[in-house]
């Protein structure tokens, strides 16, 4: 399984000079989106007044590559092909399944045959690829021709993994019918429900495509709550409320309430706090550590200069920060390392305090990762259930003992390795580990390297984060699976016990019965410790008091269709 997004997150937290670069000047093109933004808001409003049009704007501070859901494999493409196009099913604030393009579906008796009926009131959006330029119906051929063309070596999709070694590869797809869609798996798995819920599998239209051919990047054509206007590259996306979406409230009126969508991609991370001091932004996801503590205090609240002015929204997110430990025992680099004992890799999980790093690292950004793998915000969560490590030195000397290596006695340096913004954090377990006998050495490297030498198997203790691809502890549990390669199994993991759960759970039904067995296997890894979780993260919003309707999610992805503008 190759995957997509190497999750080795930045968090956002991103270091920039304290330089306050002001925004670009309004050049040719900057005036020309101007133009172009009144022009259209203008012109879909009677009163002629621009001031009337709701507007929301925000940030990309790291670009965006791409507007085609076959690559929309990192937050900014996520985000913007979210607003595009729908998929077949999609994940509500509770992390459940519910239906989108399709109105339902049903499971064969064998799992391996999923049928899905499809809405027949959805259109595609006006546009030069379709005869007269008029959208049609989205029908089931189109589902097809969309997950089809994401496997297609030709298209180099990231998110070709998707499917691989799930999906049958010669009858997978088929259009029953205009409006029934099948996927048949080669075997069960649950979870591809999950699966067809992301971004990559979002609907397209193949007259778009052999239209547009590598141009279809930036020139979309969807069925989603928003339409596309205008994109220039490095200064601002411009999306139009979709006239002819299919969504509507529970009173009957038609979906999104915003106007427009305004992206703009200034890089420099002050320069957009400042946007949005000016309330030229409506939002910021996430804090940059440079004025983290000028906004928050250590518990993580709002400083009192702050309250009533901006909302903070903070939310479970379905990130796991946490080191990574090469536990193969036919590797060199293990056999002659003492972290090849169960008592060593247990004694670092209980030898430092989480919180306290919560607390004076992160003002409480996040959640002390004392159970399992599987974070906080996915339904299967339970610390009740799932029990991991906390501080406790005293456990952890006597572990060391056991070893044979009593207060840390002939216990030779152990190297961890970790990238530049996360460089902090290595010192701090360090310094902490430090003091109960084991002696760890950071080393500092880039993000490029740390990601090729576990993927090969050549980092023994380093520092790594899972974001979730879709809401399913399936998602963090196949890290573990011993038949999966690196990635996503880069601790090179494996117990029979644990892959027969893991069998076990991809095909039950119920969800009850699944999350019983993921939390056994939960259970079973963190007690081998091929891990030391760090923290479950948090999605934190900065927010001004005129946005409603706005509410963060587990996956943070940017849901804008309720959303009001006062």
């Amino acid at each position: 399984m190759h995957h997509s997004t190497n999750k080795y997150t930045d968090s956002g937290y991103r270091m920039q000079g304290n330089g306050y670069k002001l925004p670009h000047q309004v050049s040719g093109i900057g005036y020309l989106i101007s133009v172009i933004i009144a022009s259209i808001f203008i012109s879909s409003c009677s009163s002629h007044r621009h001031t009337d049009k709701k507007i929301f704007r925000y940030n990309e501070s790291s670009g965006l590559s791409s507007l085609d859901p076959a690559f929309a494999k990192n937050k900014q493409v996520m985000w913007s092909v979210h607003q595009l196009y729908n998929t077949l099913v999609e994940i509500d604030s509770n992390m459940q399944i519910k239906p989108s393009l399709a109105k339902s579906w049903s499971i064969s008796a064998d799992n391996l045959t999923f049928t899905f009926s499809l809405r027949t009131d959805v259109r595609f959006i006006d546009d030069p690829c379709f005869p007269g330029g008029k959208g049609r119906r989205l029908i089931a051929p189109d589902v097809v021709y969309s997950f089809n063309r994401i496997v297609d070596k030709n298209t180099a999709s990231p998110g070709a993994w998707i499917f691989n070694n799930r999906v049958d590869s010669v009858k997978g797809f088929q259009a029953i019918n205009d409006s029934t869609f099948q996927v048949k798996l080669t075997r069960p798995f649950q979870s591809i429900l999950g699966i067809l819920s992301m971004q990559y599998c979002s609907v397209i239209p193949k007259e778009a495509v052999d239209r547009y051919g590598t141009d279809f990047r930036r020139h979309p054509v969807g069925t989603g709550p928003f339409r596309f206007v205008a994109w220039e590259e490095g200064q601002a996306l411009i999306l139009a409320k979709n006239d002819h979406y299919f969504e509507r409230d529970e009173q009957g009126n038609p979906l999104p309430y915003l106007d427009g969508i305004k992206v703009t991609f200034y890089d420099s991370k002050a320069t957009e706090f400042l946007e949005f001091q000016q309330k030229r932004l409506d939002f910021i996801d996430d804090i940059d550590p440079s004025f983290k503590d000028e906004v928050l205090t250590k518990t993580g609240n709002l400083k009192k200069t702050w309250q009533g002015r901006i909302e903070l929204h903070k939310h479970p997110y379905l990130n796991i920060e946490y080191l990574g430990i090469l536990v193969d025992a036919n590797n060199p680099l293990v056999k002659n390392s003492p972290l090849r004992l169960q008592q060593i890799r247990q004694a670092i999980n209980y030898g430092f305090d989480r919180r306290k790093m919560m607390l004076y690292l992160r003002n409480s950004i996040g959640i002390a990762a004392e159970s399992g793998f599987v974070p906080a915000g996915l339904p299967s969560h339970d610390t009740s259930k799932v029990k991991g490590y906390q501080y406790d030195p005293a456990k952890a000397k006597q572990l060391l003992q056991e070893a044979g290596f009593a207060d840390g006695n002939g216990l030779p340096a152990i190297k961890l390795l970790t990238i530049p913004i996360y460089g902090d954090l290595g010192t701090y377990i360090a310094n902490e580990l430090r003091q109960i006998g084991i002696n760890i050495e950071v080393e500092v490297v880039q993000k490029s390297l740390l990601l090729e030498q576990t993927s090969k198997s050549q980092a023994l203790f380093f520092r790594g984060s899972w974001i979730a691809d879709y809401p399913d502890a399936e998602n963090y549990l196949s890290v573990f699976y011993s038949k999966n390669p690196a990635p996503p199994n880069y601790t090179r993991y494996k117990d029979p016990a644990f892959d027969a759960l893991y069998e076990a759970a991809s095909a039950e039904k119920n969800d009850s019965v699944r999350y019983r067995l993921y939390q056994q296997m939960d259970q079973l890894m963190i007690r081998d410790a091929p891990v030391v979780p760090l923290w479950y993260d948090m999605a934190i919003h900065l927010v001004h008091t005129h946005i409603k309707n706005f509410p963060p999610n587990s996956l943070n992805l940017l849901e804008l269709r309720r959303t009001k503008k006062l």
